[in-house]
């Protein structure tokens, strides 16, 4: 990682600089215009999976554990794949900024490079590993039966995966978010459709139970690949789009921002992986639950990573244009306003916990057990939201090893090990599981604050 030569500064005064509404006002727009595509499309992909979880949870207890498991062993196996988006994203910001147009495209297409030769290896891994490694997760075989043929069907798209999120990098970085949000929209209301059909055998499609769950997901996932190719063909073309095979230098650069972002994926992965894997030795309700827990979780932490993605584009051109102020000013601007978005959002959970979570738990002593974990988990999004957004903005600077570091050790240092003290040994339930998860995220908070206040960030060169 270099240190690049101070800039003279090309970019709009901050906000403290302004006379008051000069300058507050095109900032929000300029926030919205780019986070709320980003938003409303990490909000529809989560209510696809709370759509799932529900058609799923009509086949039990056992389905629904399985599903939820393999769900997180799929993210852990697409992590290092998925740390492409922040890559390229970065770059293509940085680009834009530095006003090389015919350049920004560069990084995108080895981000599809890598997608392809990361993907397919790790296909047949997963489908041919999969009744080995699964069951060394969870020893309850009726959750192993479901979980394997799901992950099995959803590795199908892991190369599919790797192009969808380099894309979603690309369109972020250039400030042109609301092409992801489309096509995420298209490919969720795929997923819906023939996810349904899979599961439950209808319109002339076979029954496939859980597995048409997994397996209708992956068909949609290229559904949207689909979508990208055709948006980049009309629109990317000019910004350097699949003219040439991307050069060793670009390769290299985009290698050096991805991994350490991959690799906190991979290891924020299994710590959620691990985490499921405690919580099924405490027992099937208290997986179920965390199922729907984690996916009524990222409904509303979707949009404060939706924000945080924004934060990263905005501080990547602000960077390029050589303002470390105005990168700054961009960061705790996006973090106001995605924290005061989250306080609203989880208000419902904290007030009426029973009435989000009945209509996925249909077992009313399984429904008790998620009340309280939901309502702690309502009183810390706001600060995690904090975290996240400069989480994201220190990585769309260039400093993703140290992002990388802080998350890995405070889950696998924190929340891991206390999770397995407090559940499967002192039985202490869980309650306390949810709370050592809940305390790793306000500490990752607390350090990425601290980051954000020091200037080192700011000379990074992308």
């Amino acid at each position: 990682m270099s240190v690049a030569e101070p800039k003279p500064s090309a970019s709009p005064p901050t906000p403290t600089s302004t006379p008051p509404g000069a300058a507050a006002n095109p900032r929000l727009r300029t926030i919205l215009a780019l986070a709320l595509p980003i938003v409303g499309g990490m909000v529809s992909q989560n209510l696809l999976n709370l759509v799932d979880t529900f058609m799923v949870g009509r086949l039990g207890d056992a389905a629904l554990a399985g599903v939820g498991l393999a769900s997180f062993t799929n993210f852990l196996t697409l992590a290092l794949i998925t740390g492409l988006s922040s890559g390229v994203q970065a770059i293509s910001a940085r680009r834009l900024g530095e006003g090389k147009r015919e350049q920004t495209a560069l990084s995108l297409n080895g981000g599809l490079l890598l997608a392809l030769g990361l993907g397919a290896p790790l296909t047949l891994l997963v489908y041919f590993g999969a009744s080995t490694l699964f069951p060394l997760l969870v020893d309850q075989q009726p959750v192993v039966d479901v979980g394997v043929g799901y992950w099995q069907m959803r590795s199908l798209s892991i190369v599919a995966v790797g192009i969808n999120f380099a894309f979603r990098g690309f369109w972020n970085g250039v400030g042109e978010s609301w092409r992801y949000f489309v096509t995420l929209l298209v490919m969720h209301v795929a997923n819906v459709v023939i996810s349904y059909a899979l599961i439950f055998g209808v319109w002339g499609m076979p029954k496939m139970g859980a597995d048409g769950a997994g397996l209708g997901s992956s068909i949609a996932t290229y559904i949207g690949t689909l979508v990208y190719f055709v948006q980049a063909f009309s629109r990317a073309r000019p910004l350097g789009f699949l003219k040439g095979l991307p050069s060793r230098e670009v390769l290299a650069n985009l290698l050096r921002l991805s991994t350490p972002a991959g690799v906190q994926q991979l290891f924020f992965a299994g710590g959620m992986t691990a985490f499921f894997t405690i919580v099924g030795r405490v027992g099937t309700r208290e997986l179920a639950v965390s199922q729907v827990l984690v996916n009524l979780l990222l409904l509303a932490v979707l949009p404060g990573m939706g924000f945080g993605l924004a934060a990263g584009s905005l501080v990547g051109q602000a960077l390029g244009r050589g303002s470390g102020d105005d990168a700054r000013s961009w960061g705790w601007d996006v973090a106001k306003l995605a924290v005061c978005v989250i306080a609203v959002l989880v208000i419902p959970g904290l007030l009426f916990p029973r009435f989000l979570l009945a209509p996925f738990l249909t077992d009313q002593e399984t429904l008790a057990l998620g009340v309280t974990p939901l309502r702690l988990i309502c009183v810390g999004l706001p600060i995690d939201t904090l975290g996240l957004v400069l989480m994201h903005g220190l990585i769309g600077a260039g400093d993703a090893k140290r992002t990388m570091l802080v998350s890995v050790a405070t889950q696998w240092l924190l929340a891991i090990p206390l999770a397995y003290l407090l559940g499967p040994v002192f039985g202490f339930g869980l309650i306390a599981l949810w709370l050592c998860y809940m305390s790793s995220r306000l500490l990752n908070s607390a350090v990425f604050t601290a980051m954000w206040q020091r200037s080192g960030w700011t000379e990074i060169r992308v």
